[in-house]
């Protein structure tokens, strides 16, 4: 800044040549008395030094010389007054500059600094200059402060000491020296004034902390151009960037004070590559918990391996968090999915292992597994290339031999997969828009509490959430939407998954999710299924639904509660058994499905809301609680709410143990089914056996194996008339299903009774 060039202000006084009517020997101020035709004063045109100069002899204690003219002063304005005066013979005088300051009003300022720093001259014929800096701030190097209220100044020389010396003095200057102050006043730093180049090549480190260290609370400006640092380099200033900075993948750029996604856009001038900065950044000590993203959009060119990212990294155990953008996959090659064909051995007495697999080096850690006996959403978690052996996320229930097995890589917008171990981690108000190319998240192989909170997976092409490990362990899913890229398609068309997990203790709490195959699936157990709203319709009249949550393991101890499960249904199955037939232990145990609204519309007849598929035979229900849910479906009835798929293999109703199946309502559902089953048996006529047939209320179809009470309604009475007094006992597991019960008494009678009757002892 300079106001000279800039606003044309003229800040120069003339020259001495052009008379000395204009320099006061007073304060300067209208009236005062000048130099014109006094008596010790002269112009002197032809000086060996100076050309043209002012003679002065001094005669008072303190010589004044003063331009009257009013030189302007702006607040932000610097003004240097500079003189060069030389001793000509006598005493030998003290020159400082100086100055009378103006406010409105042609009014003196006081109070104000009017004096720079003496010089004393020395000797004769030496050229000494003097300067004096006036400006209205206090800063350093600045003489004379003289503040806001400052309009003006007159100013010159005063010269001080004994009486009789002669002294020449040069035209005296005046100029603006803002720019001097300007990036102290304005609170900036620029790296170039510490030894940047910004050729894009020359190492610029040392320049970027340097300027840091100086910048003492003011920002750091980072100019036009591009900054090579091939160091990491930690910025504890604020920092502005006009230019660019560029770095090798292993070296770190921390902001510490303006930590966010778009100060990485304007360091790295690429959204991609920023976002792979800041999370480099956020897991190395940035000070910040959590990486916000400013609300801006990243476009994705492809998946983001995150370890890659952070190369120094390869566990991390430390509550982060990113937050508060936008992931949006580009059109590119990158996210096709690539499907590998190797053979393999499976061995049952090694459940978690395919061996001797062909090609293995070729099969990327974390691919979805298909072939014969292959049970939904098992994954490579690991691999052996030396030894030709992966290792499974989950067993296979009937895939003993050796076969072609198909490996499903998917790629992710954001995939974990790089870290050993990564806990603590959380995303949240971010929503990941897939546009059909791409799926969501893909979690490391171990880790404990990963949080995904009010987001959005919108449109995924296969998966939203993925753990191909044990990265899900203790998961929470809060609050987020998952948006089918499937929606126009039929539900036998669909094959993508919005949430799938193997390890234990995950929460799904109020989220909703629209028409995928499958809601969530889940494999490990202490499950809590909360709040959520999924729904899986199709416009086919009469057609069939997939289940929206699919419960793999026989011990889940889990609770599906206050959900909304519309079109679809809650599938408890047991298919990553790779000895799938019960011999010994639980079976089937373990599960609340409680207070959940239940809703279909054109289904098939045979569809059911809560669904028991064994994989082997001899399980059994043991410790299940259905209570408080309501069924309901429009457009058609449904047989029953509950069943058993035996595609594979049924129940042993034999061994039913502590069901309770209760409180629920029933609407468009033609079985009505209860455990314990309420029946009120009318006898027309005496029998000494009366025979309590369940019609098919009991539920699952299972056998009737207890009696809870049997409670006459009116009198029992015998074929005569007379009242009988006699108390029945009980026969179990009558009937062709063993699904009645028979009440015998000591001689044939007739009437009413009430009977509870139970699946289990």
């Amino acid at each position: 800044m300079n106001k000279a060039i800039t606003d044309g202000i003229q800040f120069m006084p003339p020259s001495f040549k052009d008379g000395l009517n204009v320099w006061s020997s007073g304060d300067g101020t209208p009236g005062s008395d000048t130099y014109d035709g006094a008596a010790n004063a002269a112009f002197v045109p032809a000086d060996a030094d100076f050309g043209g100069c002012l003679e002065l002899q001094k005669t008072s204690s303190t010589q004044k010389l003063r331009y009257m003219g009013q030189t302007p002063l702006q607040p932000g304005c610097y003004l240097q007054i500079k003189a060069r005066v030389k001793a000509i013979s006598g005493n030998l005088p003290t020159v400082r500059i100086a100055g009378w300051a103006g406010a409105a009003g042609n009014t003196h300022i006081s109070g104000v600094t009017e004096r720079a720093d003496a010089v004393t001259l020395t000797s004769y014929g030496e050229v000494v200059e003097v300067t004096g800096i006036v400006g209205s701030g206090a800063r350093s190097g600045v003489d004379m402060p003289w503040g806001r209220t400052a309009l003006y100044g007159h100013f010159g020389l005063d010269i001080e000491g004994a009486n009789g010396g002669l002294i020449r003095v040069d035209d005296i200057e005046i100029t603006d020296i803002t720019n001097v102050f300007l990036r102290d006043m304005i609170g900036i730093v620029d790296v170039r004034d510490y030894g940047a180049v910004g050729n894009g090549s020359t190492d610029d480190s040392a320049a970027f902390e340097a300027a840091d260290s100086a910048a003492n609370g003011r920002t750091v400006f980072v100019p036009a151009g591009t900054y090579y640092l091939n160091n990491s380099v930690t910025l504890d200033s604020q920092v502005s960037f006009e230019g660019t900075v560029s770095m090798p993948a292993d070296r770190m750029l921390i902001l510490t004070k303006n930590f966010d996604l778009p100060s990485y856009i304007d360091a790295f001038g690429n959204e991609e590559a920023a976002f792979r900065k800041a999370f480099q950044a956020l897991l190395n000590n940035v000070d910040h918990e959590s990486l916000d993203l400013g609300g801006r959009k990243v476009a994705l060119s492809g998946p983001i391996d995150m370890q890659a990212a952070v190369p120094n990294k390869t566990s991390y155990a430390t509550r982060r968090v990113i937050r508060n953008g936008q992931l949006e996959a580009q059109d590119s090659a990158a996210w096709d999915t690539q499907i590998y064909t190797s053979q393999a051995t499976y061995d049952p007495g090694n459940p978690k292992a395919l061996t001797n697999v062909t090609n293995v080096a070729n099969i990327p850690v974390g691919s979805l597994v298909k072939g014969n006996g292959v049970g939904r959403e098992v994954y490579v978690r690991a691999k052996n290339v030396g030894a030709g052996e992966i290792t499974l996320s989950s067993e296979l229930y009937d895939a003993a031999g050796t076969q072609n097995f198909t490996f499903h890589d998917f790629k992710y917008m954001l995939d974990f997969r790089g870290f050993n171990q990564l806990s603590k981690f959380a995303m949240s108000d971010i929503e990941f828009q897939c546009s059909g190319r791409c799926s969501a998240i893909t979690l490391a192989p171990s880790g404990v509490g990963f949080n995904l909170r009010d987001c959005f997976i919108s449109r995924p092409k296969d998966r939203g959430v993925t753990s191909s490990g044990g990265g899900c362990q203790g998961m929470i899913i809060d609050q987020c939407q998952f948006l089918s890229l499937e929606d126009q398609l039929n539900v036998g068309d669909r094959v993508s998954i919005a949430i799938n997990a193997n390890a234990n203790d995950v929460k799904l709490r109020n989220n909703r999710a629209t028409r995928f195959l499958h809601f969530a699936v889940l494999s490990g157990g202490n499950s809590l299924v909360l709040g959520n709203h999924f729904f899986q319709g199709d416009a086919v009249a009469g057609g069939p639904r997939s289940a929206g949550l699919v419960i793999i393991g026989t011990y889940t101890s889990s609770t599906v509660a206050g959900n909304y499960i519309d079109n679809c249904s809650v599938e408890w199955t047991n298919e990553h058994d790779s000895t799938p037939d019960f011999v010994s232990g639980f079976s089937y145990s373990a599960l609340s499905i409680t207070d959940n609204i239940f809703l279909s519309g054109d289904v098939a007849s045979w569809f059911s809301y809560i669904v028991v598929r064994p994989f082997g035979t001899g399980h059994f229900l043991n410790g299940v609680s259905i209570t408080g849910n309501k069924f309901r479906s429009v457009n058609g009835y449904i047989d029953r709410a509950e069943r058993v798929d035996t595609s594979f293999s049924g129940l042993n109703f034999a061994r039913s143990r502590d069901v309770l199946f209760e409180g629920n309502t029933f609407h468009g559902v033609t079985q009505r089914v209860a455990n314990p089953l309420r029946i009120r048996h009318d006898q027309n006529s005496a029998s000494q056996t009366w025979v309590i047939d369940t019609d098919g209320g009991l539920p699952f179809g299972a056998r009737a194996r207890g009696v809870d009470g049997i409670v006459p309604i009116n009198a029992l009475t015998n074929g005569s008339g007379s009242t009988r007094y006699h108390m029945p006992y009980v026969q179990l597991e009558r009937g062709s299903n063993g699904d009645q019960v028979h009440l015998v008494f000591e001689e044939a009678v007739q009437g009413t009774a009430a009977v509870q009757v139970r699946i289990d002892k």
